[in-house]
């Protein structure tokens, strides 16, 4: 698909370009983008989509939305030679999907695996968005049981691994992760994993993603809800492992093998909150000791210490200005 250094984002929103050049962008877009494909206007329905795509080592992800237009992949362009894999989960509204011989409409968090070496029709049945994580067939189907199989076999939003697949994704996306070399290849190989275990590893391949790519993302979704909730004095290993649906020592096992443990991350986190509440404008009225409570501290002094060892600082230095 690309060589293991290639890198690259594609953007396409039709919000401001007129209607009668959509379809052309998106054939542009997707023959760049994703995989060639013909792209046509639905009848009486204006096209408009809203797409990302990450174009990395053995992996593309796309997301984002399209509604007024259907996407085939005709038998002309079959012959291109490209056999890759894609897991197509549908976010929101109802997308149809036609494939050897099935005509599938997806609900939203459904998914389903479709192959490039087959004529596949795409049809948004009503508006809504999309997550699809495509890989070459050679890196995927040794570590399946069967990948033939799993094309085009619905699999439902509870299907074990593909929330958590998605989130871990989104996050990789959201961090700009990929745009690290070293951490590009480790989180590809991450994505590998977990799109094996969704779609039913052989044993060893599920014992070994189960140490990578799961732990990984499971590591990565708690550090995610820790920093979104470290402001909340009830946060907990018990709360954040429950979230997870594992043990909190499982957790606390995860954030020792990243070098941490739960509670110096989560401590770390309302510092960093702190930090920046105090050099914004909109907080300069806050007392020290109101932030520190606000961030999820119980104590002003354990505050302070925290802080200095953190920033070398004290809280009212950052306030001053006087230290960075």
């Amino acid at each position: 698909m690309n060589s293991k250094f290639d890198f690259s984002v594609l953007n396409v929103s039709t919000n401001e370009i007129p209607e009668n050049e959509r379809i052309p962008l998106l054939r542009d877009f997707y023959c760049r983008g994703v995989l060639k494909a013909e792209v046509e206007a639905r009848e009486g329905k204006p096209a408009a989509a809203s797409f990302t795509s990450h174009v990395l080592p053995e992996a593309q992800l796309l997301i984002g939305g399209l509604c007024g237009a259907r996407v085939i992949r005709t038998k002309p362009l079959v012959a291109d030679g490209d056999d890759s894999l894609a897991l197509v989960v549908n976010r929101s509204g109802v997308l149809g999907i036609s494939e050897r011989g099935h005509d599938l409409s997806l609900h939203a968090g459904e998914a389903v695996l479709t192959s490039a070496e087959d004529v596949t029709t795409f049809e948004r049945l009503s508006l809504g968005s999309c997550f699809s994580l495509r890989v070459p067939r050679r890196v995927l189907a040794p570590m399946i049981v069967d990948v033939d199989d799993a094309v085009m076999r619905v699999m439902p939003e509870s299907t074990t691994g593909l929330r958590l697949l998605v989130d871990y994704a989104v996050t990789l996306v959201r961090e700009k992760v990929f745009a690290s070399p070293n951490l590009r290849q480790l989180g590809v190989g991450h994505l590998h994993d977990l799109l094996a275990l969704v779609l039913g590893a052989t044993g060893e391949t599920r014992e070994l993603a189960g140490r990578r790519g799961l732990k990984a993302a499971r590591l990565q979704k708690a550090k995610v809800s820790i920093a979104n909730n470290c402001w909340r004095q009830d946060l907990s290993v018990a709360t954040v492992a429950q979230e997870l649906g594992v043990t909190p020592r499982y957790l606390q096992r995860l954030f020792e093998a990243d070098g941490k443990t739960f509670s110096s991350f989560l401590i770390d986190q309302r510092v960093k909150r702190a930090h920046r509440m105090l050099r914004e404008p909109e907080y300069a009225e806050r007392t020290v000791s109101s932030i520190a409570y606000d961030v999820g501290f119980g104590d002003l002094s354990y505050f302070n210490r925290c802080f200095r060892r953190t920033y070398n600082a004290t809280p009212s230095d950052i306030r001053s200005g006087e230290m960075p």
